[in-house]
C-alpha cells in the first residue's frame, strides 16, 4: 500500500496520523521514524513537529512524510493527530531546556490523541519504574508493540 498524499493510501482508506515531537537534534524523533518505517512501512502518516527547524530536518530526513516547526505549528497541528508519540518531557512546560513552552505541553494534553510517551528527559526529574533501556531498544518497542497495540484501539 503506498501512501497518495494527504493521509490516505492507495486503497482509498484514510491513513492514521502520527504526530512525532522532538527538540534539540531531533535525534529521538528520527530513530521513532526509522524504526516505525521499518515496521509499518507506509501504512501510517508520519507527521514530524520539531521544536525547531533542526529537529524537524532531521526527522524529515529519518523518513517522516510531513513535517512543522516551532511552537504556533506544534499547538496547530496536535489538535488533528490520532497519536502523539515522544518524550515525556513534551508534557512539561519548559522542558528539553527550555524548548517545550507553557503553551506546547497544554496542547499535548489537551489533545484528544493518544499519547505514546518515552521515559526520556534532561529534566532534574527521576521517574520512578522505568525501563533504562537504551533509546533505539525503546524506539523498536514502540514500533512493534505499542503502536500496534493502540492502533486496534484508535
Amino acid at each position: 500500500m503506498k501512501e497518495t498524499g494527504l493521509g490516505k493510501a492507495d486503497n482509498g482508506i484514510t491513513m492514521k496520523k502520527i504526530c512525532i515531537i522532538d527538540g534539540h537534534g531531533g535525534g529521538i524523533g528520527a530513530t521513532l521514524i526509522k524504526y516505525i518505517r521499518q515496521i509499518h512501512e507506509n501504512r501510517l502518516d508520519l507527521i514530524a513537529v520539531g521544536t525547531n527547524a533542526i529537529a524537524t530536518a532531521s526527522m524529515l530526513k529519518a523518513g517522516a512524510h510531513k513535517g512543522v516547526s516551532g511552537e504556533n505549528a506544534l499547538i496547530q497541528t496536535v489538535k488533528k493527530m490520532d497519536i502523539i508519540i515522544g518524550p515525556v518531557s513534551i508534557t512539561w512546560a519548559n522542558a528539553i531546556l527550555g524548548e517545550i513552552t507553557a503553551g506546547m505541553a497544554e496542547a499535548v494534553m489537551d489533545s484528544p490523541a493518544v499519547k505514546i510517551l518515552l521515559p526520556l528527559h534532561q529534566e532534574n526529574v527521576h521517574l520512578m519504574d522505568f525501563s533504562e533501556e537504551p533509546l533505539p531498544h525503546l524506539a523498536m518497542a514502540i514500533a512493534e508493540r505499542k503502536l500496534k497495540e493502540v492502533l486496534n484501539h484508535v
